[in-house]
């Protein structure tokens, strides 16, 4: 994933909180130019999301990936299909926003990276859930998976999956909304609205050029 140090529009509130806007500016200033990576054993990349605090958006340091046991998990958790969450909704109990202005993805068998996004600079919002988990040197954070669903049909080619991105307007509702089958099904039907906005651009790649995410 990635997103520019000064991005040129946000698309992640509907009455996006000024605190939460300045608060990603700083931190996307101070790594622009990184790609962020799924925090690993040897790799501790903390980045920031959106949560709930009493219906107000706040900003919180969080970990790519679940926690077990002081360790990453053992089973793939940076994602977390959208079915899976349609057949066990209680996996919605905890909800985060992950901003970004785009993220990558590896074409097979041709092997050519392309970045996917709404436009250039522009910050969106991804929907990911999120459990508590223990780090190696054994402090608790919060830990996230993104939430993954079918590509739309003019993506499917490049990548069959794609996260699914939370319009301003359904962002308060996935981060405080009671959590349900309901809930899911709502989500993709919302991110299925900005399916025609979304492109994909080859780049040599996965490095970023000053990118959030």
């Amino acid at each position: 994933m990635r997103s520019t140090g000064s991005f040129t529009d946000a698309e992640l509130l509907a009455e996006a909180d000024e605190a939460v806007l300045e608060g990603l500016r700083s931190w996307a200033e101070r790594n622009a130019g990184e790609t962020l990576r799924p925090t690993g054993r040897n790799l501790r990349n903390l980045n920031p999301v959106i949560v709930d605090d009493d219906d107000s958006p706040v900003l919180e340091s969080a970990w790519w990936g679940y926690l077990v046991d002081g360790a990453p998990a053992r089973f793939p958790s940076i994602n977390t299909r959208s079915e899976r969450l349609q057949d066990r909704p209680g996996g919605l109990r905890s909800r985060a926003i992950v901003p970004a202005t785009g993220w990558y993805e590896l074409q097979k068998p041709d092997r050519i990276w392309h970045e996917f996004g709404l436009g250039a600079g522009v910050a969106f919002g991804m929907a990911a859930v999120t459990q508590r988990g223990r780090t190696p040197d054994g402090e608790w954070t919060t830990c996230y998976s993104i939430v993954m669903r079918p590509a739309p049909e003019h993506l499917a080619a490049l990548h069959d999956r794609v996260p699914v991105l939370i319009p301003t307007a359904f962002a308060q509702d996935w981060l405080s909304a009671e959590p349900s089958r309901e809930l899911i099904d709502e989500v993709l039907l919302a991110a299925a609205s900005l399916d025609q906005r979304l492109r994909a651009e080859p780049r040599p790649n996965d490095r970023g050029d000053g990118m959030l995410f």
